[in-house]
């Protein structure tokens, strides 16, 4: 029998036969998302590039070199991914005249004229970051901005041979930080169907599955009721695993009596969910597990009372770190308090010691309190939650 981690309310009145999948649980039908998700795009894309033109403008910029995958794509529409660290799907030039061009290979050449102008589309063969630098000493005639966070030092030295080169990091992201209203409804979309997955899980975590297996139940989940991907992948710990708050599923398996940790989300309309879960499967609930799970929940309620316009991340945290400390358990907590989520999982702002700046209306940001025994065992509770105008609402 599976039990909720407090050890008071059974969650699956048998586990001997896995649950099959249930079917999509929201109304609204994949197609129908997609279609509402086109018919704002072109509009967001151009106003979203409008207003970073004028923050260009501010910053003194005459062009802007966009190369983070989710930033091109929050301004163009253009490939939200790259297939991996070392390759690229393309950039996007930004230019204050407002011609922009969307620079890409071969390879995208038809996927580029679905979402744009074909003669603003630049093709590069080969070199491209030398190609991309002609283009700019054509265009740009004054200084370029550059996304150094993304940006290796090899392309930029290609890229930015005889120009007048700026650091713009965080220019594109201060407006991600802040949702719009259709943002906010995919996000929902996106965080309902992590809540079903963590409803239904209960019925998976059975003695003698492994992490390993339970992560694999996860994605099919996912798939099965509409996502696109994953948001990331799966954190599952069984027993003093979670007390790895980055735990890899592998081969260790559920016992009789144990905790179980479940990190995970899914994408879908193009954002992220993240949220984590801890579970004791078994009769007899561990005393020590059950009491650091209810202090982690008391701490995130602490947390989420906290957030409004105007409070600052560092403030939130410390409110959670000082109340974790005050019951001797501080020095369990071993990691920030939450990030921001949208197009990426981990993306401004952040609830830590290092976070900058306050907090607005239309940020999505986690609140996830953690406390882990090494060598015994690890719980977190994670929830997403929008900051509205006169407080917060938990997605």
């Amino acid at each position: 029998p599976g039990f909720c981690a407090s050890g008071k309310t059974r969650v699956a009145a048998c586990c001997r036969k896995r649950p099959r999948l249930p079917p999509l649980f929201y109304t609204t039908s994949t197609a129908q998302v997609n279609a509402m998700t086109q018919q704002t795009t072109v509009r967001s894309h151009e106003a979203r590039r409008e207003t970073a033109r004028a923050l260009m403008r501010q910053a003194g910029l005459s062009a802007l070199l966009i190369s983070l995958d989710a930033n091109r794509y929050y301004l163009s529409g253009f490939e939200l991914h790259d297939a991996q660290i070392n390759e690229s799907s393309g950039c996007l030039l930004l230019m204050k005249d407002g011609r922009d061009w969307l620079c890409t290979d071969s390879r995208f050449l038809d996927a580029a004229r679905r979402i744009w102008d074909e003669e603003r589309i630049f093709i590069y063969h080969g070199r491209a970051m030398e190609q991309i630098n002609a283009l700019l000493k054509d265009k740009a005639g004054g200084t370029v901005g550059f996304e150094a966070r993304s940006l290796s030092l090899a392309a930029y030295e290609h890229v930015g041979a005889g120009l007048s080169m700026q650091r713009a990091d965080g220019l594109v992201e201060s407006l991600r930080m802040i949702k719009d209203a259709d943002e906010v409804a995919a996000m929902e979309r996106s965080c309902a169907l992590n809540e079903q997955l963590m409803r239904w899980l209960p019925g998976v975590l059975t003695p003698g599955r492994t992490e390993a297996q339970v992560a694999w139940d996860i994605e099919q989940f996912f798939r099965n009721n509409g996502a696109e991907e994953m948001a990331f992948p799966s954190i599952v710990g069984v027993g003093p695993n979670a007390a790895l708050p980055h735990a890899e599923p592998g081969a260790t398996a559920i016992g009789e009596n144990c905790g179980v940790l479940v990190d995970t989300g899914c994408r879908l309309s193009r954002y992220c969910s993240d949220q984590t879960r801890s579970f004791w499967v078994g009769e007899k609930p561990d005393p020590q597990y059950t009491a650091d799970l209810e202090l982690i929940k008391e701490a995130q309620a602490l947390a989420i009372a906290m957030i409004a316009p105007g409070v600052t991340g560092v403030d939130v945290y410390t409110a959670v770190k000082s109340f974790l400390d005050a019951r001797g358990v501080g020095d369990l907590f071993t990691h920030g308090l939450g990030h921001g989520i949208g197009l990426q999982t981990h993306e401004a702002p952040s609830l830590s010691s290092l976070s900058q700046g306050v907090l607005k209306a239309g940020m999505v940001v986690t609140v996830e309190p953690g406390l882990y025994r090494p060598g015994k065992s690890g719980v977190r509770w994670e929830h997403m939650v929008l900051v509205t105008e006169n407080g917060a609402r938990v997605l």
